[in-house]
């Protein structure tokens, strides 16, 4: 059985402790724009809640998970050259 490739869980949390702990701070400024990062918050969170649950389905239905950690270490079959 194919594994289902998702993002490590630890890309979502990076992302959101940027923009809660830095980004925020300077978005104070103008509330357009704390508006807008706000709202960013808000969709990774539901992103985030979005991914476990598809995980935990996957889970009942016997997938297996892969987590991809970046975009460059992912090969598939046909990519992977080996050398005599």
């Amino acid at each position: 059985m194919d594994r289902i490739k998702l993002p490590s869980l630890v890309h979502y949390e990076l992302i959101l402790q940027v923009l809660e702990r830095q980004t925020i701070m300077t978005a104070d400024r103008d509330p357009i724009v704390r508006e807008r990062v706000q709202q960013l918050i808000v969709t990774l969170r539901k992103a985030l809640t979005q991914h476990k649950l598809l995980e935990e389905t996957c889970g009942h239905q016997q997938m297996e998970i892969e987590h991809v950690w970046a975009l460059n270490s992912v090969l598939t079959d046909r990519e992977v050259v080996t050398k005599d």
